[in-house]
């Protein structure tokens, strides 16, 4: 009787163990942002949007009765919505700075800001996707763009002086690798 009960305990440990392992994988997944589809929207999260207005207040919390942290004074801002909560979206930044904003405040239009290695350097734009097709401009880190199509490698964006493609991995506003149509 002793055996059978310690080979039920030894069981039952495993059985814990095993249901500690799943929950923090779970967590894991979670808090790296892991895309799915958000129950809210069934739109995958994380994603990227961008600001519809000039002026969008956001919250340190997902309700009006948050506290405004700061506020956005940029119509077409790229940021990245990485959690949902009703009608409201976390977002955050390319500089990092993260918080609430009510749902419909953002546009699904897509842009980018260029980010060079250093703030210092300028990104080249050519006329077609090939570091060796023609340099058509050079623009300076924080430019806003219109993103048009992305190959995976290379995005083809345009602003109020400028329409060329760029390396995907100098913008941020859409992902490694993605593509955009």
């Amino acid at each position: 009787m002793t055996s059978k009960r310690s080979s039920q305990m030894a069981r039952h440990s495993w059985l814990v163990v095993l249901a500690a392992i799943a929950m923090g994988l779970s967590a894991a997944a979670h808090a790296a942002g892991e895309a799915g589809a958000s129950p809210k929207s069934g739109l995958p999260v994380p994603r990227f949007v961008s600001l519809k207005p000039d002026r969008v207040n956001v919250r340190g919390g997902p309700t009006r009765d948050h506290d405004v942290t700061f506020v956005y004074t940029r119509a077409g801002l790229p940021v990245e919505i990485t959690a949902e909560s009703d009608n409201w979206r976390r977002i955050r930044d390319w500089e990092g700075s993260e918080g609430w904003v009510y749902h419909s405040l953002l546009s699904g239009r897509r842009t980018a800001v260029v980010t060079p290695k250093f703030k210092t350097e300028l990104v080249s734009l050519h006329d077609q996707a090939d570091t060796e097709a023609p340099v058509i401009a050079r623009v300076q880190s924080g430019v806003l763009a219109t993103v048009k199509r992305c190959t995976g490698s290379w995005c083809h964006v345009a602003g109020p002086h400028f329409d060329g493609w760029v390396v995907q991995e100098q913008l941020w506003g859409v992902y490694p690798n993605e593509k955009v149509e």
